[in-house]
């Protein structure tokens, strides 16, 4: 159902006030090649994770996390990116080079790959966070063929707010 469709009228009023402000999701953006950049609560989400993910093995400057940052995977193909919500890398200096905050996480220079990736879906993104999308001939792998297959990623999590569900993925072989 498209939501535009549900605005209110004088003889459709609204039933809450949220039914009266589409959200970026729901309105189509001037420029149609734009990347939707995160809302809100993918900001303060992405904040908590941060502050809480603190695993006990490693020294805090050992821990890179990563938030809407791009990770590059394949060097014969530098457009090649994924770009998680949040992620977590244990076994590499917080900074790059013991000095500089990171501007990407390129794999073929860190060496060490995500422990962690954490998507927190929305309906552009549904899909492909939960692995329904197919690889197209000639586009870039997916998320999961890349978080499984190239990055074997340990554990991949997805939360949907709008349901509240969680659902955690262990890498088994090279699947979820």
């Amino acid at each position: 159902m498209n939501k535009l469709a549900t605005l209110p009228t004088p003889s459709n009023p609204p039933l809450s006030p949220r039914q009266t402000l589409p959200t970026m999701y729901d309105l189509p953006s001037e420029d149609p090649e734009e990347i939707r950049m995160p809302d809100e609560y993918h900001e303060l989400q992405s904040m908590l994770l941060r502050v809480t993910f603190r695993p006990s093995t490693f020294p805090g400057e050992q821990v890179f996390v990563g938030t809407d940052l791009n990770i590059y995977y394949d060097r014969h193909h530098l457009n090649w990116y994924k770009r998680p919500d949040w992620f977590a890398v244990v076994g590499v200096e917080r900074l790059y080079e013991a000095r500089d905050s990171r501007d990407s996480y390129v794999m073929w220079q860190e060496l060490v790959s995500p422990f962690v990736i954490v998507e927190l879906l929305s309906p552009s993104t549904e899909n492909e966070d939960l692995g329904r999308t197919v690889r197209q001939p000639g586009n870039s792998p997916t998320k999961w063929e890349v978080y499984s297959q190239i990055m074997r990623v340990p554990y991949y999590v997805v939360f949907s707010r709008l349901n509240n569900e969680f659902q955690a993925f262990h890498l088994v072989g090279a699947q979820y």
